[in-house]
């Protein structure tokens, strides 16, 4: 079995945001940038599965900028076998159909079996990718996995849902994508880190992969939500029903 799992180049989690004066990108230049928090678990979760005898590869994927290589080189040292850079602007790479489309190709290219990846990533929090995924490829999905078992004849994933958790049955290929709780990403050793550097990492572009995208999304303004106001404390009902009246909550 084939593994993909798209590993997205975020801002760490840690670090504070900052936005440019255009109010148009983030702030990036000599800021900590990590893999996306949910992508590692997937990435951990793909590597477990090659552990325990059930996959045979793991080729990590990420679609963005020439320093993408150091999110995936950090991939290939917890465990995956060869990675794949697509270069793109920011455009393709925050629209989640754009980014979809491109999975689905190397999909094709490279006869995967499960695409392991990211409920959503920390950045822009869209958690469209994985289902629009699914549906260009007719698969079946699993979303929000927090267990993922192969013991059996079809792939049981535990997902959390709004009413507690529900177990679904997947018949490979399928897409599945990962919640907080499905495992914790394992340190990497320096040893790892070195062998690392000597594991294949091919670079595409969309002309080779004979495909010309229009973002359906385009971000047109970034500003920090607005401050809330401090609360009120109040000392009788009567106090405060006068003034759920008065800030008319009722409509």
């Amino acid at each position: 079995m084939k593994i993909l799992v798209p590993l997205k180049r975020v801002i760490d989690y840690n670090v504070v945001v900052q936005i440019q004066s255009d109010h148009r990108e983030v702030v990036t230049d000599n800021v900590k940038m990590s893999i996306n928090p949910f992508d590692e678990i997937a990435l951990e979760e793909a590597i477990r599965l090659c552990e325990s005898g059930h996959a045979e590869e793991i080729i990590c994927v990420s679609i963005g900028c020439s320093q993408a290589q150091e999110q995936l080189r950090q991939g290939l040292a917890m465990g995956g076998h060869r990675a794949i850079l697509v270069h793109s602007d920011s455009s393709i790479e925050n629209d989640p159909l754009s980014v979809a489309k491109i999975l689905a190709e190397l999909v094709d290219r490279n006869a995967i079996d499960l695409v392991l990846m990211g409920k959503q990533s920390i950045d822009n929090d869209c958690n469209q990718t994985g289902q629009m995924l699914a549906g260009l490829l007719n698969w079946p999905q699993a979303t929000f996995a927090s267990k993922v078992d192969f013991s059996k004849k079809a792939v049981e994933v535990s997902r959390e849902v709004d009413g507690g958790a529900e177990i679904v049955s997947l018949s490979l290929p399928a897409v599945i994508t990962s919640d907080l709780r499905l495992n914790e990403p394992r340190f990497i050793a320096l040893p790892n880190i070195m062998l690392a550097k000597q594991k294949p990492l091919d670079e595409l572009t969309l002309d080779d992969l004979k495909l010309n995208l229009k973002p359906k999304i385009v971000r047109k303004k970034l500003d920090f939500p607005e401050k809330r106001q401090a609360g009120e404390v109040f000392t009788d009902i009567d106090t405060f029903l006068e003034r759920l009246d008065k800030d008319a909550i009722w409509d």
